[in-house]
């Protein structure tokens, strides 16, 4: 088995527990890896200064983070993000997409997600309660001629499930959707994944990917945890996510991650 010289972990039910707190003995655990050159980074559908609410608690600085589940990879330095790699969703699909949503499903709330802007063209119930969970003020604006890294797309959990089934049926060939709650359908270019995230990180350091280590809790971390080196599931994972992983860890309310670093990193 090769050394592992870089972890890529999820955020929300892995590094954070059930109550979004973060591990005080991860922030020790991630001083230690960094005297030993081995970089620790965060991999969400968050934004960048999502992520970085979290970073500054574990005390990562100047370190990369995957946003937006990876189609925008970069890190802060004195308050500027830098770009390391980004992906964006095609503009004519952006653009029909937009449509759509405007004529056929007007009662969905879209947000707008670019580098670190957060846009949105009017303050709806939905806005407003995300605002809330991320603890962020979006920009309101018009989507006109705008470039994005990811759509979310908030309503009504029966509205979204409609609109997910129509857009399997539209011609959206660079275009990916996932449900990542039953209400919120996120929209990305297709290319963009935590697998493909893990694989340009690694190239950014010139490692392999069996000299990595992936950590996660859910079905959208399945792809990076089989490709890594060793692939952690949370032991609050579900059982399909964990019959991918390489190996088990606690779970999220039970210093999971750290645990996992310790075992398989630090041991």
């Amino acid at each position: 088995m090769e050394k592992i010289k870089l972890i890529v972990s999820d955020i929300d039910g892995t590094v954070l527990d059930s109550k979004n707190n973060v591990d005080l003995q991860l922030r020790e655990i991630i001083s230690t890896l960094r005297e030993q050159s081995i970089p620790f980074v965060l991999a969400s559908a968050r934004s960048p200064f999502g992520i970085l609410s979290v970073a500054e608690k574990l005390g990562l600085e100047n370190v990369p983070m995957a946003c937006y589940n990876g189609a925008l990879i970069g890190n802060f330095k004195d308050d500027v993000f830098y770009n390391i790699s980004e992906h964006h969703i095609n503009t004519e699909e952006l653009n029909a997409l937009l449509k759509l949503l405007s004529k056929k499903f007007p009662e969905i709330s879209v947000s707008l997600y670019y580098g670190t802007e957060w846009v949105v063209e009017k303050l709806d119930k939905w806005v407003l309660i995300e605002s809330e969970i991320v603890n962020s003020i979006p920009k309101i604006d018009t989507f006109f001629e705008k470039k994005a890294h990811k759509l979310l797309l908030i309503g009504d959990s029966k509205e979204i499930k409609k609109l997910f089934n129509v857009l399997q049926n539209e011609n959206f060939k660079n275009t990916d959707f996932y449900l990542s709650k039953e209400n919120y359908l996120e929209v990305t270019a297709n290319i963009v994944s935590k697998e493909h995230a893990l694989k340009e990180l690694a190239k950014h350091y010139g490692l392999s990917l069996a000299e990595t280590m992936t950590i996660g809790d859910n079905f959208n971390d399945i792809p990076m945890l089989e490709s890594a080196g060793i692939g952690v599931a949370m032991g609050n994972a579900p059982k399909e996510v964990k019959s991918h992983a390489t190996k088990i860890t606690s779970s999220n309310d039970k210093s999971g991650v750290s645990l996992a670093i310790k075992t398989y990193v630090l041991k």
